[in-house]
């Protein structure tokens, strides 16, 4: 059960006020904020739809955990494929894209973190691959300030897993999951979190709101 706002009206094509200020609150007053429907029924279909195409293209590929040359890959602590987005792949991410860039203008006027960028990329899990609980700020760059996750799965049931487990210092965890349209922030630095096994394949893209050095 999770504290933080859950918005359930219609879907967002843009960011209303209202939704800034729920957001503001949310991460001011618990560190995450979850809200349902922030991507329309159909914009989150068609990235579903693109994301499911790449890797059946053998586009995405096994993550890894470090940084440059440090990097390896252990399915046994993060078992995600992943594929960074770039503008104009596709018309569906291109506004994907516009509208984080919305939210990074609305979370640097309520909290004035000097946002500079937005990264992404497409992260699917297959069944029974999970990711440890973990930091996404790296130790030696601190860029990383708000971690962004939109989920695009399709009539997901809690027997399916799969949830985006956090846990709030001093309090107990909070699990999110994975529905189509959903949007979970929360603080980069400050937010262990993990993402359980799924029994079904588990589709989101996931990102960092980076501020300048």
């Amino acid at each position: 059960m999770h504290t933080a706002s859950s918005a359930q009206d219609e879907p967002h094509t843009h960011l209303s006020e209202e939704l800034e200020q729920r957001i503001g609150n949310d991460l001011f007053d618990h560190g995450w904020s979850q809200q349902d429907g922030f991507l329309s029924a159909d914009l989150s279909a068609a990235l579903a739809d693109e994301c499911r195409a790449l890797i059946a293209a053998g586009a995405l590929k096994k993550a890894g955990i470090g940084r440059g040359g440090e990097q390896t890959i252990r399915p046994d602590i993060r078992g995600d494929h992943i594929l960074w987005l770039r503008r104009g792949q596709s018309a569906a991410c291109d506004h994907y894209l516009q509208l984080m860039d919305q939210l990074r203008v609305a979370l640097n006027r309520s909290f004035f973190l000097g946002l500079e960028d937005y990264e992404s990329h497409f992260a699917f899990y297959p069944p029974g691959t999970s990711y440890q609980t973990h930091l996404d700020r790296f130790r030696d760059d601190d860029k990383r300030t708000i971690s962004a996750v939109i989920y695009l799965n399709d009539a997901w049931l809690p027997e399916h897993g799969g949830a985006l487990r956090m846990h709030p210092e001093g309090k107990a965890a909070v699990e999110v999951l994975p529905l189509a349209g959903r949007l979970a922030l929360f603080l980069s630095a400050s937010m262990p979190h993990e993402v359980l096994p799924a029994t079904r394949d588990r589709l989101s893209l996931a990102g960092w709101f980076r501020r300048r050095c």
